[in-house]
């Protein structure tokens, strides 16, 4: 087994140790949202959370972001439609980015004021 491969597992087995170990103390984890979940499923296993903060990332708006997304779903054949590009991009953008996305007026509102 090559270090890529055995790193990916440690990712996947870590979080899966995270759930089980959440789920035995009685507390109920909040079902995932379909983005969280295609995420888990496909793109985690190489994106650590430093390829979100590193100073070179290539997402730096909602646009960009929902292209990137876009463009890794078909470098890898995923066949995602718009909804689960945007789902993806929205999860990614909650959890790391906090870009104001089309139709969050308080958000642009904000970003207009800077």
């Amino acid at each position: 087994m090559n270090r890529l491969s055995r790193w990916c597992m440690t990712v996947a087995f870590g979080g899966l140790a995270g759930v089980v170990s959440a789920a035995g103390y009685g507390a109920e984890a909040p079902a995932p949202s379909r983005g969280e979940l295609l995420y888990n499923t496909h793109c985690i296993a190489c994106h650590t959370t430093h390829v979100h903060w590193r100073d070179q990332r290539l997402a730096t708006d909602w646009g960009s972001l929902t292209h990137q997304v876009q463009r890794w779903q078909s470098n890898t054949h995923l066949g995602w439609n718009e909804q689960d590009v945007a789902a993806v991009a929205s999860y990614l953008n909650t959890l790391y980015y906090h870009f104001p996305q089309p139709g969050d007026r308080v958000s642009l509102q904000s970003e207009n004021r800077k």
